[in-house]
């Protein structure tokens, strides 16, 4: 089966090789735990490394924003851009009165950046962020299931990050993030530890075990001959 490198040097010996290519993973932790940083590096090694051109879908931070966390970690993110390897979009939610219809012309444009550049990558970034414009957990839920089953129909590799409370054992905000995707990476950070752990990864016989994680200069890495004991993430 035909994978995608995460560009995230040690996980994808953790997973055989990559996510299974047309995948949506969801990566999941508390705040500061390095969620944004992940989504941001699959994105732009996708284009440094393999020449994949990749989308990143904000739904809070501005672009500039996203541009300027990627060059904090001196990724010439400007020089793919201009190759039109990398496109970094905001979606246009602005009101709740209006989300439903706004969403689906969101989704439309999103399908349009994604066969304008040939897309093999997509983030979305947070799927925490429709509580602001949803009041209902049933409204959030059928959302977050529409936009996961769009992007399967994209044929793309997609990344959606979701905030939870960092607990140890929380991998949603909203109990199905981690149902409706077809991986699940749990992000955590009890300082001044940082570990990685792959939940679930359907089609991959992938490594159940905590792994340490090392936000550097050059961006993320995860140690895969390290293990991390399960009680220290409480």
């Amino acid at each position: 089966m035909e994978r995608v490198p995460t560009g995230i040097p040690g996980l994808d010996e953790l997973i055989q090789g990559g996510f299974l290519v047309g995948s949506s993973i969801l990566v999941a932790g508390g705040a500061g735990c390095g969620k944004t940083i992940f989504a941001m590096q699959y994105v732009y090694k996708g284009a440094e490394l393999y020449k994949d051109p990749g989308i990143y879908i904000t739904i809070e931070e501005g672009p500039k924003n996203i541009w300027w966390n990627m060059t904090s970690f001196k990724w010439n993110i400007a020089k793919y851009q201009q190759e039109g390897l990398i496109k970094i979009y905001r979606m246009n939610l602005r009101d709740p009165k209006t989300f439903v219809k706004d969403f689906e012309t969101e989704i439309g444009r999103i399908k349009d950046m994604v066969s304008e550049i040939d897309a093999r990558r997509l983030v979305i970034d947070s799927t925490t962020s429709f509580a602001i414009f949803m009041s209902e957990q049933s409204e959030i839920r059928y959302n977050l299931f529409k936009l996961v089953d769009e992007t399967k129909k994209l044929d793309v590799t997609t990344v959606l990050t979701a905030e939870t409370f960092g607990g140890r054992d929380q991998f949603s905000r909203f109990g199905v993030e981690d149902f409706i995707t077809d991986g699940v990476i749990g992000l955590y950070f009890r300082p001044p530890m940082r570990a990685l752990l792959v939940k679930k990864m359907r089609g991959t016989a992938h490594d159940p075990k905590p792994h340490p994680l090392i936000i550097g200069p050059n961006g993320m890495e995860v140690k895969p001959q390290e293990q991390i004991l399960w009680d220290a993430l409480k």
